[in-house]
């Protein structure tokens, strides 16, 4: 591990994962864009991502604690309260992206889901005391601008506090608070983790929270959509792509993390964006209205420039 982390090439290994992890993270909503409005509902497609997640985490975390001559750490108690909350917000989370996509286009959707970046500095700055400067607080205020642009819809006219209020928007808010609180928890779990190598305690956390996300989707759909869990198996040529690019994603996020500061990873993440409105245009053959792509590029300026001061 030593040697690997002082490679003279590591420093723009960052750039690669991290664009492979936004790339990964695109595929899989795409995924789950296309599942969820012709063959499953919005939580067969979120039970999806971690059923067919589940056995590839677990056998390369075999993998490499056997190549790495490690045993399976114990994580302490406190870590099954944060994996478990963590695991419980973002399957809600996943739920509301999938639910965006059917009010509004693929672009949007993703946009609103970035705004995780904003709620979690302020729900640090509420909760924990933790400061934020005035650029800090610009950008929070640019972020409000673009929330109100794109609140209202392609057709709207001028900024509104009301439009806030509708359904798109509250899911999207939902979606980014609820990752925002996956995001903490996870990094409260990964810290109860008895390991000095931070991939066995990525890899332990990992592994652990898909096995309890799959456990309360499966009690889920058994008590309100039985069948579900049948579409689910008969998609499967789909939505093991699902699995595979959500462990894909989840891993080179990790690694760019333990390699480079999170705001700069954070700040290059947003070419999610870009990859989305691909997606959109290109693959589900949606329109983009200029009010749309104005209320996106303020949006994703101000996480930029908060990620980058804060």
């Amino acid at each position: 591990m030593d040697t690997f982390m002082s490679e003279p090439w590591l420093p723009d290994i960052w750039i690669i994962v991290t664009l492979l992890a936004a790339t990964f993270q695109t595929v899989r909503f795409m995924l789950q864009k296309q599942l969820s409005t012709t063959t499953l509902s919005a939580a067969g497609a979120t039970f999806s991502r971690f059923v067919y997640s589940a056995p590839p985490i677990l056998f390369l975390l075999a993998v490499y604690l056997w190549a790495s001559r490690q045993t399976l750490p114990t994580p302490a108690p406190a870590f099954w309260g944060y994996g478990l909350a963590g695991g419980a917000a973002q399957i809600a989370a996943t739920i509301c992206v999938v639910l965006l996509f059917k009010q509004r286009n693929f672009a949007v959707g993703i946009t609103f889901k970035k705004t995780e970046v904003i709620l979690t500095v302020l729900v640090g700055w509420v909760v924990l005391g933790e400061g934020v400067s005035a650029l800090g607080f610009l950008a929070i205020a640019l972020g409000v601008a673009g929330l109100l642009l794109l609140s209202g819809g392609a057709q709207a006219k001028g900024l509104r506090l009301r439009d806030l209020g509708n359904k798109a928007t509250g899911l999207g808010l939902a979606s980014g608070f609820l990752f925002a609180i996956s995001a903490i928890t996870y990094r409260g779990a990964t810290f109860n983790v008895a390991s000095e190598d931070p991939l066995v305690r990525a890899g332990v956390t990992l592994a652990a929270v898909v096995c309890m996300q799959t456990l309360i989707m499966v009690v889920w759909l058994h008590l309100r959509e039985r069948e579900e869990m049948r579409r689910v198996w008969d998609a499967r040529r789909t939505a093991v792509w699902i699995g595979l690019t959500s462990m894909g994603g989840s891993f080179c996020w990790f690694v760019a993390f333990a390699v480079q500061n999170a705001a700069y990873v954070k700040a290059l993440g947003q070419v999610e964006l870009i990859l989305s409105i691909a997606a959109t245009t290109l693959f589900f053959k949606e329109k983009i209205s200029g009010r749309e792509c104005l209320g996106m590029a303020v949006l994703v300026g101000s996480i930029v420039m908060l990620v980058l001061v804060t």
